[in-house]
């Protein structure tokens, strides 16, 4: 895994995995909070839920354009070579593929979070009204 991690670019990397990290962070707030009951208004409760996936559409979008980045140094280095290998050009493009799968991994991710953590905050606030 670390070897995936250094070749997708360890700025880049580094940036979707803060990005996890934040995603997991505001999750595990937010499951305390309702495990606590402390659910008030269930509106601006699940507004503040968006978060999580609004995180995680901005790391599927940040992956795809690291992938145009490396794409476009790929490109460049090979109008200045002139003439490249299938192999070669097969393998940068394998390359720039690992940001864009992490960031999709990373935004289903916080997808299933947030859906998780949705139909929690419905089942507890239907349960307080009860």
């Amino acid at each position: 895994m670390t070897d995936l991690f250094f070749a997708g670019g360890p700025l880049f990397m580094g940036i979707l995995t803060l990005l996890l990290l934040i995603i997991c962070a505001i999750a595990v707030y937010q499951f305390i909070q309702i495990s606590r009951g402390n659910v008030e208004h269930e509106t601006t409760f699940r507004h503040r839920l968006t978060y999580i996936k609004s995180l995680g559409l901005f790391s599927l979008v940040f992956g795809i354009f690291t992938q145009l980045l490396g794409l476009y140094q790929a490109f460049s280095a090979i109008e200045m070579a002139g003439d490249v290998s299938p192999a070669i050009l097969m393998g940068g493009l394998k390359v720039s593929m690992i940001s864009t799968m992490y960031g999709m991994i990373i935004f289903l991710i916080s997808y299933l979070l947030w859906l998780g953590l949705d139909y929690t905050v419905k089942n507890s606030t239907s349960q307080q009204i009860q």
